[in-house]
């Protein structure tokens, strides 16, 4: 009940995100590279959820103890397994940021500085004093804070929201509304690997990765209204950030 109540509660923010006019306005191929230019630190601070997650919920440093709820330690080392080390097109395994970083080289992106500064970033405290800073365009910023407060927070029901909300529950549609625009424009690069990293997440996570993270929430959230109201407000700042940083993109394509 208290789920239906969250959906209810989210349901005009992710219905605005899901009709985002950048879908449709990615037309060449500067477009599509500058889409990508900004959203790979998307990509990237999902791993970030991601693993805040498995750190919260399952035992990460030595010696070993079993900690928490096991229905919990499997869901989230589920998720962790195809997201850290899928598959791509030729059968190599790597993470979908590492997928997503191939697929922005395929499409004439030089991607060094990107990872030689995401590399530089040690800690949760440093992303977040990025942020404060004009080294990232505003969109950008804005993006990795409202993600990367929730993290420094360290309550798992909101991780878990920001997770799933944001991310796990939005994907399918929202990539697809994204290769739909790709089709009809006049990009003149092998969409290939960039549709197979899409591809990949409309079938993991529409199929399983979705409603394994709803789990994921219901269980951290139980019965308790608090905990409910927290992961509801959580969802609409990500999805509100998500509007933000699409918007910034658009911004940028005029």
């Amino acid at each position: 009940m208290m789920q239906e109540t969250l959906n209810e509660a989210i349901s005009l923010s992710r219905k605005r995100l899901l009709q985002h006019p950048l879908y449709t306005s990615i037309k060449n191929t500067e477009h599509l590279q500058a889409f990508m230019q900004s959203h790979v630190y998307a990509v990237w601070d999902f791993m970030s959820l991601l693993k805040a997650l498995q750190q919260q919920l399952t035992c990460t440093t030595l010696p070993w103890q079993p900690v928490g709820n096991t229905q919990l330690r499997y869901l989230i080392n589920e998720i962790v397994l195809a997201e850290e080390t899928d598959q791509d097109a030729d059968g190599d395994r790597m993470s979908h940021y590492e997928m997503y970083l191939d697929a922005m080289q395929a499409a004439g992106i030089d991607t060094k500085d990107v990872e030689q500064q995401i590399n530089s970033w040690a800690s949760i405290g440093k992303v977040l004093a990025i942020t404060k800073t004009d080294q990232l365009s505003a969109h950008v910023s804005q993006f990795l804070a409202t993600t990367f407060e929730v993290i420094q927070r360290g309550k798992s029901h909101e991780i878990a929201a920001a997770f799933t909300y944001g991310r796990e529950d939005l994907i399918p549609e929202m990539f697809t509304e994204i290769i739909g625009g790709l089709e009809k424009s006049e990009v003149s690069i092998d969409l290939s690997k960039i549709k197979y990293y899409f591809d990949r997440h409309i079938e993991l996570d529409g199929d399983e990765h979705g409603p394994m993270a709803h789990k994921m929430v219901a269980l951290l959230c139980g019965d308790d209204e608090k905990k409910w109201n927290e992961a509801t407000t959580v969802s609409k700042q990500a999805l509100e950030s998500r509007y933000k940083l699409f918007t910034g993109i658009l911004e940028e394509l005029a």
